[in-house]
């Protein structure tokens, strides 16, 4: 075999392979929805295509016979190439149907299609030599305005995103540049620089959507915890007592009766607004939440009461994390003792912030309490959401018959002025 046609075919063959790896991702992506897949798929396709013509291109250009073929094997091509660029605007955006990127690929079409008439885009003279004609530059204005215009539609989809998920089209957009320019200087290969920009740009676009579809995923998700943890608060028995204890105190101690409604008011307020929080608030607000949660409790069950041993409060938690643990503490744990005790702690230590909440109550089995389906809900939600927003950590202490401990690290975040961040 030719030395310099071995390393040519492992690239085909390395090429054909990406292609047959990508289609298997693709058919398996359980985040893609079937419109992106079946226009992946197209793609791919169309690709196969190209490195089928670029092989054949290769095979006619050594045939001095081939002059005709090689011609139509240019023309496909040049077709073929904006086509696929065509076929990205789908990948990006499904708004649209994009009749002026189509208008675009039919003009390039039509010009190429003249070679079969006339040179004025290229021909192959008799000898088999490739000749350029006055619009043959057709393919790659069109292909650097398509380009341009992908870019442009990916910036405006992705305004809303990280900026840093800009990369990857931009980089593809550089990429396919550079390989128009290097093939421009080159002749005589199997497979073209573009072609096999082309292939990577695939990969890389396939890879980009992904990412997309992964963190509108993970939104729906956060949306409906959100909505999960909600209900969780607000729980029917708790609303009923409360509003018993109020109507219980309207006859006997009516100033008291007020003060509970008030704080029974900012209560569900409370919850609401958490329904909005998609960031963390200041531990701060959360501990007066808490409080006022812990106020009511403490008024509806004279035998337990709540205390606070607080020397650390400006960092940030995500909302309802702190109250439903003191809620758990007072519902499993310490309304069964006559004198039941629930203690918030935190502290600040160089590397993190910590909360504990501690409560000498009946205890638990912490490994059945956390795989149950409704019991200690709020215990699953407040860990998940306390590793998955803050990477902190999640303890629980559990001992039957003597109380419960839980202790949150929440590790520094700093802002550009080495300040803790918030949110």
């Amino acid at each position: 075999m030719d030395p310099i046609l071995q390393p040519t075919i492992l690239l085909e063959t390395a090429l054909v392979l990406m292609m047959l790896g990508l289609i298997f991702a693709v058919l398996v992506d359980p985040y893609m929805d079937s419109r992106r897949r079946k226009v992946m798929i197209i793609i791919v396709g169309l690709v196969f295509l190209l490195l089928f013509q670029d092989h054949l291109e290769y095979q006619l250009e050594t045939d001095g016979t081939m002059a005709y073929r090689r011609m139509l094997a240019g023309v496909l091509g040049y077709c073929i190439r904006p086509t696929i660029l065509a076929m990205f605007f789908y990948i990006v955006s499904n708004r649209e149907s994009h009749k002026k990127v189509w208008a675009l690929i039919a003009v390039n079409a039509a010009v190429h299609l003249t070679a079969l008439f006339s040179g004025i885009c290229f021909r192959i003279t008799p000898d088999n030599t490739f000749v350029r004609g006055p619009l043959g530059y057709t393919c790659h204005v069109i292909s650097a305005l398509l380009l341009m215009q992908l870019l442009f539609v990916t910036v405006l989809e992705c305004k809303d995103e990280r900026k840093k998920d800009l990369l990857i089209p931009a980089f593809n957009t550089a990429m396919i540049i550079a390989a128009v320019a290097a093939d421009g200087t080159s002749s005589g290969m199997v497979v073209s620089y573009l072609t096999g920009a082309v292939v990577i740009s695939v990969l890389f676009y396939y890879i980009w959507l992904h990412l997309q579809f992964v963190r509108q995923y993970e939104n729906v998700m956060k949306e409906e915890q959100r909505i999960r943890i909600m209900v969780s608060q607000i729980q029917p028995h708790f609303l009923f007592n409360t509003l018993s204890t109020i109507q219980s105190l309207c006859l006997i101690d009516p100033k008291k009766a007020s003060e509970t409604v008030e704080k029974f008011g900012t209560y569900l307020r409370q919850n609401l607004d958490s329904l909005n929080r998609e960031d963390m608030i200041l531990f701060e607000t959360e501990l007066e939440h808490t409080k006022v949660y812990a106020e009511i409790e403490m008024l509806r069950f004279p035998n337990i009461r709540v205390e606070y041993d607080i020397e650390d409060t400006h960092f940030g938690v995500p909302a309802l994390s702190l109250q439903p643990l003191v809620e758990n503490a007072i519902r499993h744990g310490v309304r069964v003792r006559r004198n039941g005790l629930v203690t918030v702690t935190t502290r600040e230590y160089p590397a993190y912030h910590e909360i504990r909440v501690t409560d000498n109550g009946k205890g638990f089995n912490v490994a059945e309490a956390m795989e149950a389906d409704k019991s200690h809900i709020g215990l699953r939600n407040v860990k998940d959401r306390i590793e998955t927003l803050c990477g902190g950590t999640f303890l629980i202490d559990s001992k039957l018959g003597e109380g419960t401990e839980i202790t949150i690290r929440i590790p520094h975040r700093k802002d550009q002025s080495g300040k803790d961040a918030v949110e």
